[in-house]
């Protein structure tokens, strides 16, 4: 993205947070869903239909149009709900998710432990929502975010979710690798959440997902292995009343980084195959759809 691009995001997103959560509820959403089905009209956008083949098992021609525009609908809401957050009450809105969280008992488990919990998710429903219940449920968690370009941008996303009651460390850039310090939160018995389906530093493990090999990261298997915190998949999704969210089983980590983090994907796989519409990925996943340059970069990196 050229720096003119990345200003121009900037300040869109700068709108965003000011002018969406002005607007009225009714007219927000009838906003928001307009843009989305105008992003589906002539049958895009492909990557997210070619994503959404490996989910339904058919080719891409295939995946029906209904399917495309509430996935564009589910991404919208998503943005919208992000926008409108910071003018919630949180206190209240934690309390009202809490009778929606489906699995409570696996945290409340690893918190008695006493070893902290790492809640792997991946980018689907309203993952900033789940934030909210655990930071108003647990008094706080910590998670890693992506170096944004430009650095103004990066920082109104590291306001934004601070302003929610998460702990923010940079994927690069940081005084200490995230591991070290999401570790150290660990063993004072913190909540670490990490959205794991995307590898985004390019040091990911293989792993088949859907039937096709990929990449995913392997952060949190690795802070699993050397805290001996449990990971525990989580998953969203949205409802016509509201949200889902469903916390797992941890999974077992004994065989060591490369089994737990495939386990991991096939319990995202279960999780994303039940509620496909919900899935924000919008970006090129399988290695199939990766190009030649980037496959190199990974191979080297």
């Amino acid at each position: 993205m050229s720096g003119v691009s990345e200003r121009i995001s900037d300040l869109g997103y700068a709108i965003g947070w000011r002018l969406v959560r002005a607007l009225p509820e009714k007219v927000a959403v009838a906003l928001f869903d307009r843009g989305a089905d105008f992003a589906v009209r002539n049958g895009g956008p492909e990557q997210l239909r070619r994503n959404l083949a490996r989910v339904l098992g058919v080719p891409a021609a295939e995946v029906p149009d209904t399917l495309m525009q509430a996935s564009m609908r589910s991404y919208a809401r998503y943005w919208r709900e992000a926008f409108r957050l910071p003018s919630m009450d949180l206190v209240k809105t934690g309390a009202a998710l809490d009778e929606l969280i489906e699995g409570q008992k696996h945290l409340d488990a690893a918190k008695e432990a006493g070893r902290g919990a790492i809640l792997a998710l991946p980018h689907s429903g309203n993952w900033d929502m789940a934030g909210v219940w655990c930071a108003q449920h647990w008094g706080g968690l910590s998670t890693v975010a992506e170096r944004l370009k430009p650095e103004s941008l990066y920082q109104r996303f590291v306001d934004y979710r601070e302003g929610l009651g998460f702990e923010i460390f940079p994927l690069s850039g940081g005084e200490h690798p995230p591991f070290v310090e999401l570790s150290a939160r660990l063993r004072d018995n913190g909540i670490v959440c990490l959205l794991g389906e995307r590898d985004l530093a390019k040091k990911g493990v293989p792993v088949t997902f859907f039937g096709e090999p990929t990449r995913m990261p392997a952060g949190p298997a690795k802070l699993a292995i050397d805290t001996g915190a449990p990971l525990l998949p989580v998953h969203c999704w949205f409802t016509d009343r509201g949200w889902g969210f469903r916390i797992d089983p941890p999974i077992d980590t004994t065989a060591g980084v490369a089994a737990a983090t495939q386990a991991l994907a096939d319990r995202f796989e279960a999780n994303i195959a039940a509620h496909p519409e919900d899935w924000h990925m919008l970006q090129p996943l399988w290695l199939s759809d990766l190009s030649q340059a980037r496959l190199s970069r990974m191979e080297n990196s």
